[in-house]
């Protein structure tokens, strides 16, 4: 029996179902209906972050102009209707007819995957550019509800509209023009997109890194999403459709302009504004080895963490790469070599770790290529193998030489590592007394946890609390099969200004790190968690907030990847119990408890007075009440306002804040990383004048707790 009558018969056996599978059941996508298909294969999501993708998409294509020497100004637009409009005064996207698609090369660039004028090599003019996969205007374009290109181009003005990546008509001459360079505007498509709502600081944020990375290139932000070409001043809806650079109608609107001739070096020092550096000088090396352009910038500054800021041609990569691993082997190898030879570095220290090196560090590395890899169409992650040894080579010789011809720098960063290096011995030799294997497997779990019966961290829920008696009130109302309770004493230690060895002394974070089952630093194990949902439940005062502002820091700083698996929540207890009559309901802000009342909302000082009295006879109150439900236009108003989820008694606090039918929970995650990173620097650092700065300028946002 040969093996296809074998399976054959085994198939008989079992009795298979037979199913008719033909030629015509195989799909064929065409066009790019497969990018409206699977979005988040092109742009990574859907969420906030694809979304502004889209304008890193286009904005990519201008730069990419720039970078070639074709361009020098940049525009980028917010319009009411939450589209974008971006400029530039590049050579403009020819409009000729391509030999292959036999339409419009602007069409072809508009409504095709993969097609663009960087696949030419150098005949194309883009020796280096950013957008080598030749899909960001087409996946823009499929993504949009509406889609508009206007190429000035050849002393012609032309233009065609889109839909959702199909065109409208054809490609069209509409006038003459003296301009050069490419207008693309477009909305996006909310069937796609969860929410349709850019956000004015993540543009900014990264438009202003490319001003820094492009020397001489001026960007030009503007948000006009409040504007109204109707009643809006000087610029009318017809001059809107008629302007080539936006900022030329002269709106009272919010805009920016980033123009910067400092490169890495300012980009740097702005990082750093806010912090002590511990040398005066910002290194910085540019240099082209093996067709690989190279640049760093880098100084040390008198804090414990790090922050490398990786780019490959000019796009940003958060999660590093093949330059930034070469960056690095090259840093360690160098500072210990440094170290030993001038006796900085004594024998019982050892060498220093890729770790130590990095403490207190802000570099920028930045690679351009003509053949790029990328981990993805999002670019997030380089994989061009020669950027490695091309980095390592670059930064690694003139990183030598720079600490040969500053020796007193080179003193103070090998003290700051060495520094590192200690502090990460005595936190090793902390971390080992301290997480001893049985306690991570939960024999020795803290006594103040109130665990659950749950066994799976999926279905386990941990609630950090403020205090005994929050602590005993949740533990009351709980559902111990899958929540587990954590009440902290006090405010924890600010680990923003402590070490490892330091923060494992602190009873209350040792008690969590150990409650969460993950260990800590290069034993941290994120499979080992032990809830997939750990909840901040603190007061709504100003307290409450800096609890959860302190836990947050600690979780940034050393449990970043809790963090970034979704696993951290914010409980939302409410402000107000508002009884009419018999009738109780929970108000969550005062708009809402105000919506309730209607016209009867009692004032502040009313409020208080009830606040103050709310311990009368409650005999009597259940009789008026009784009474007065009878007609509910004098039914009786109570309102409690909340001050603690101690004043909450079990039911309550259940059904408002625990019972996951009911309950508001905010999720916490990081959408830009380096912002968040220099806002903790900022507001729980040791450097009190940016704080203050911070405070000041920021004052009338404030919800004040009165």
């Amino acid at each position: 029996m040969d093996i296809l009558n074998y399976f054959m018969a085994k198939k008989e056996e079992k009795k298979v179902k037979e199913v008719h599978y033909g030629a015509e059941q195989i799909s064929v996508l065409e066009g790019l209906e497969p990018v409206r298909r699977r979005p988040g294969m092109y742009i990574g999501s859907t969420g906030i972050e694809g979304l502004h993708h889209l304008i890193w998409e286009i904005f990519d294509n201008s730069r990419d102009e720039a970078m070639g020497g074709f361009c020098d100004h940049i525009e980028v637009t917010m319009l009411p209707d939450n589209s974008v409009r971006v400029v530039d005064n590049g050579r403009g996207i020819p409009v000729g007819i391509h030999p292959k698609t036999k339409v419009s090369a602007l069409e072809t660039v508009m409504t095709t995957l993969h097609a663009g004028g960087k696949f030419g090599g150098e005949d194309s003019g883009y020796k280096v550019s950013g957008g080598l996969h030749g899909v960001g205007a087409s996946v823009v374009n499929a993504l949009s509800i509406y889609t508009k290109a206007e190429v000035h181009t050849d002393g012609g003005k032309y233009i065609q509209e889109y839909t959702q990546g199909k065109r409208k008509a054809l490609v069209k001459k509409v006038g003459s023009s003296k301009l050069h360079g490419t207008i693309i505007s477009f909305q996006p498509d909310e069937e796609i997109f969860k929410q349709v709502r850019f956000d004015w600081n993540t543009v900014i944020a990264h438009l202003r890194q490319q001003a820094y990375l492009v020397k001489g290139l001026r960007i030009d932000i503007i948000d006009a999403r409040e504007w109204d070409p109707l009643t809006g001043g000087k610029g009318k809806s017809s001059d809107y459709d008629n302007a080539f650079w936006f900022r030329e109608l002269e709106l009272e609107v919010p805009s920016t302009t980033f123009y910067f001739e400092g490169g890495l070096v300012s980009l740097v020092k702005f990082y750093n504004k806010s912090e002590k550096p511990i040398h005066s000088t910002v290194f910085y090396v540019e240099k082209e080895l093996d067709q690989v352009g190279v640049e760093v910038a880098l100084q040390y500054v008198d804090g414990i963490n790090s922050d490398i800021i990786p780019f490959a041609n000019n796009i940003h990569n958060p999660e590093g790469g093949t330059h930034v691993t070469g960056f690095k082997t090259a840093l360690t190898r160098i500072l210990n070599t440094y170290g030993k030879k001038n006796n900085l570095i004594k024998e019982a220290d050892g060498g220093f770790t890729g770790d130590d090196v990095l403490e207190g560090l802000t570099a920028v590395i930045s690679v351009k290529l003509r053949e790029i890899q990328f981990e993805g169409q999002t670019k997030a992650k380089l994989g061009s193998t020669e950027a490695q040894g091309a980095v390592a080579t670059v930064f690694g010789d003139a990183f030598t030489s720079f600490l040969e011809e500053n020796p007193d720098e080179a003193k103070s960063i090998i003290s700051k590592s060495l520094l590192a290096l200690r502090a990460r011995k005595a936190a090793k030799a902390a971390k080992d007394s301290i997480l001893r294997k049985g306690a991570l497997e939960g024999m020795t779990l803290p006594g103040k946890l109130a665990d659950c019966q749950a066994k799976d961290a999926e279905s386990g829920e941990l609630f950090i609390v403020e205090g005994d008696s929050a602590g005993g009130t949740a533990k009351m109302g709980r559902d111990r099969k899958f929540q587990a309770i954590l009440p902290l004493r006090g405010k924890i230690l600010n680990v923003e200004r402590a070490r490892l060895d330091r923060m494992l002394g602190s009873e209350q974070i040792k008690n969590l790190v150990i409650a969460m089952g993950t260990s800590i630093g290069d034993t941290f194990d994120l499979g080992k968690i032990r809830y997939h949902k750990i909840i901040m439940a603190t007061d709504a005062d100003v307290d409450g907030a800096h609890i959860r502002t302190l836990i947050m820091t600690l979780m940034y700083r050393y449990f970043r990847p809790i963090l970034d698996a979704g696993y951290v929540y914010i409980a939302q207890p409410p402000l107000f119990k508002i009884k009419i009559g018999k009738e109780v309901s929970y108000a969550y802000s005062d708009e809402e408890r105000d919506k309730i009342l209607g016209k009867d909302a009692p004032s502040l000082e009313e409020l208080l007075k009830e606040s103050a009295n709310e311990e009368g006879n409650e005999n009597q109150e259940e009789e008026e009440e009784e009474e007065n439900s009878k007609n509910k236009k004098t039914a009786k108003i109570h309102v409690q306002r909340y001050k603690g989820l101690g004043e909450m008694n079990s039911d309550e606090l259940w059904e408002t804040t625990m019972n996951p039918a009911k309950r508001i929970l905010k999720q916490v995650s990081v959408v830009d990383a380096e912002d968040a990173n220099k806002v903790f620097d900022m507001l729980m650092g040791s450097e009190v004048p940016p704080r203050k700065s911070f405070i000041t300028s920021h004052a009338k946002m404030a919800n004040l707790d009165i």
